[in-house]
């Protein structure tokens, strides 16, 4: 794993207070998941989100183990050598899912470039145990680039989820540094490739890092050209002094300024504020 020079956390503006998660719907489902030890990014992630989202019956999962074959500086998933492959994987997600009744599921994993098929076996197992065990949910899957191989992308676009999102994470001129193994353009013909096989698409980026509002502007154009359907924009915050630096935090007005002006340029759906996630509002995108 590369070792990065520890930076100082920024200190965070109050706009960025998080509310502790409350309701009923969010403590059933908590209650649940911690009896049956079930794994889901909401809580491994500390997500800002998961009172909400697990009142609106919305859950993210990560399959493919938890560690990362790439080493972007903005996340904190762990990077190195990944364990085989868990072949009950696909079928112990399903079951969570029928335990907790999610009824839109989001489901994303590592970077897995040691496989052959880059996890893409594995990812349509989980759809089809998902559909199989729980027909009536919804589901958003958050997909890799799979290096941008055509027949493991195209194991993705024959299980034809309800929606399929694949993040840029950053504008252009950062990509480099922000997500280091990963090309920009490459993600480009990622959701190229899934809008032209008739599938809805959805991606979304960071913000903070030191990218330039001309640039946000830049990379909506880029996602539109490609047809892209549903775009999120959240505040990039620093999991440990490890990682890149927040260079700013972006105010809540001028995120709502980037919703506007993202609906004018013909998103379908806009997400943007400093505590959304890709995962946010997931259940509010199916269209």
């Amino acid at each position: 794993m590369e070792i990065r020079e520890e930076t100082p956390f920024k200190k965070k503006p109050d706009w960025l207070r998080v509310k502790l998660p409350t309701g009923k719907e969010y403590a059933k489902v908590s209650e649940m998941v911690s009896t049956h030890k079930l794994h889901t990014i909401c809580e491994s992630g500390n997500c800002p989100n998961k009172g909400e989202c697990w009142g609106a019956g919305t859950a993210t999962f990560m399959i493919l183990g938890n560690i990362c074959t790439r080493s972007c500086g903005f996340c904190n998933v762990a990077t190195g050598k990944p364990k085989a492959v868990d072949l009950q994987e696909p079928e112990r997600v399903a079951q969570s899912v029928l335990l907790m009744n999610v009824k839109h599921c989001v489901i994303t994993s590592v970077d897995r470039d040691d496989l052959k098929d880059g996890g893409s076996i594995i990812w349509v197992e989980t759809i089809n145990a998902i559909r199989r065990v729980s027909p009536q949910t919804k589901f958003e899957t958050l997909i890799p680039d799979f290096q941008g191989n055509r027949e493991n992308l195209q194991r993705i676009i024959d299980v034809h989820p309800d929606i399929v999102s694949h993040n840029t994470e950053t504008v252009r001129r950062l990509t480099k540094e922000v997500r280091i193994q990963a090309k920009y353009d490459r993600s480009l013909e990622v959701l190229k490739r899934l809008k032209e096989a008739g599938l809805k698409t959805k991606s979304g980026i960071m913000l903070g890092l030191g990218e330039t509002e001309q640039e946000i502007y830049e990379t909506m154009d880029d996602l539109r050209a490609v047809g892209c359907d549903v775009f999120t924009i959240g505040q990039y915050l620093q999991p440990s002094p490890k990682h890149l630096k927040v260079q700013e935090f972006i105010h809540p007005d001028v995120f709502a300024k980037y919703k506007v002006v993202g609906l004018e340029k013909g998103f379908r759906f806009v997400e943007s504020g400093p505590l959304v996630r890709s995962s946010y509002h997931a259940e509010k995108h199916i269209f």
